[in-house]
């Protein structure tokens, strides 16, 4: 007579207990990945193209004495980690909304245009109008990119349905290509303006003062926020628009915060380093293998590990051909495409 209900309850009670156990796994991981990213921020801190004991680095902040060492350290080092933990966390996590917004493995900002439209805004601000100051050529940049998810997203929801994934990436490769194309004839016009711009269109975290990284760090941090909090209503809309609708989602207004949360993190980014390629393509793809797509771990995980392969990408740059440096955009390419490649070939990408 028994037997019923205590089945009943052990059907019941062993998913719970399962999804609790897999929860406390993910949460451990979690911490890992944050201690692993304290550990790699102390090492782009320490090493680079010039050596510096380890206790001369400590020196420079127990009892700093202005030596060059102690201002290699606390004016360009530490600067450099503190943009590469931002715009490594901003770009993991914007790739990442991208493409459960899009529902595209290849979303990455260069597919919706804002790389281009932030190359836009500081060629236009260094050919044009002459600005030579990053401070001040920085916000151009921040504001092309912005400019580009805002048309990205008029352009794709054009339509009498409303914005739709092909839409929104049609939309931005197409501005992606005229912005590209103005930002070349104005640069092919002007040789002195490509060779300041040289520099930043590559990819780099050595070239911004702590002034520029202070101006753009709110920015990161509200996206940041943003897009962790939109968590929970992207998850419902990759069971569909319909169903969705049906858990209580505002559809649009979910893909306009994800929308204004991608540009904020993309558009301070690209402002403070240059437009940098596969790191936000990658690491949502290989965190996804991982974790699964539950954004609720998907996110928080992709923010954590991206400054991790950033700044290691940035450390191996600054040691391999010393006295100068390769830059990171550069080693972005180098380090990160052979592990696409790899996941590529040994699994099927997961569906969003």
């Amino acid at each position: 007579m028994t037997a019923p209900p205590l089945a009943g309850r052990s059907a019941k009670t062993e998913p719970a207990a399962a999804t609790r156990g897999r929860s406390a796994v993910l949460a451990a991981g979690l911490l890992a990945a944050l201690g692993l990213l304290v550990l790699v921020a102390l090492l782009s801190v320490a090493l680079g193209a010039r050596s510096v004991p380890l206790s001369t680095v400590f020196g420079a902040f127990t009892a700093p004495d202005g030596s060059s060492d102690h201002t290699v350290i606390r004016e360009l080092r530490v600067p450099r980690t503190i943009l590469g933990l931002g715009v490594g966390a901003a770009l993991g996590l914007a790739g990442a909304l991208m493409q459960s917004l899009t529902r595209n493995p290849l979303a990455d900002p260069g597919l919706l245009g804002i790389n281009q439209g932030a190359a836009l805004g500081a060629t236009v601000a260094i050919g044009l109008l002459g600005l030579t100051n990053p401070a001040v050529y920085v916000w151009f940049a921040f504001g092309g990119a912005a400019l580009a998810s805002a048309l990205a997203y008029a352009l794709g929801s054009a339509a009498r349905s409303g914005a739709s994934p092909v839409r929104l990436a049609l939309a931005g490769v197409a501005l992606g290509m005229v912005f590209t194309a103005v930002s070349s004839a104005i640069l092919r016009m002007d040789s002195q303006a490509f060779d300041r711009m040289r520099f930043w269109l590559t990819g780099s975290l050595a070239a911004q003062t702590n002034d520029v990284i202070m101006r753009l760090v709110p920015f990161m941090a509200a996206g940041i926020v943003l897009g962790l909090l939109l968590a929970k209503p992207l998850n419902a809309l990759a069971l569909g628009e319909e169903a969705g609708r049906a858990l209580g989602v505002a559809v649009g207004r979910t893909r306009v915060l994800t929308a204004i949360a991608v540009t904020l993190l993309c558009g301070a980014a690209t402002a403070g380093a240059g437009p940098l390629w596969f790191v936000g393509l990658a690491v949502p793809h290989a965190v996804r293998a991982v974790v699964g797509p539950d954004q609720r771990w998907l996110l928080p995980y992709a923010a954590v590990l991206a400054p991790v392969l950033l700044l290691g990408a940035d450390i191996v740059g600054r040691v391999i051909a010393p006295p100068g440096e390769v830059q990171v955009g550069i080693m972005c390419a180098v380090v990160g495409a052979p592990v696409f490649i790899l996941l590529a070939r040994r699994r099927r990408l997961a569906a969003l």
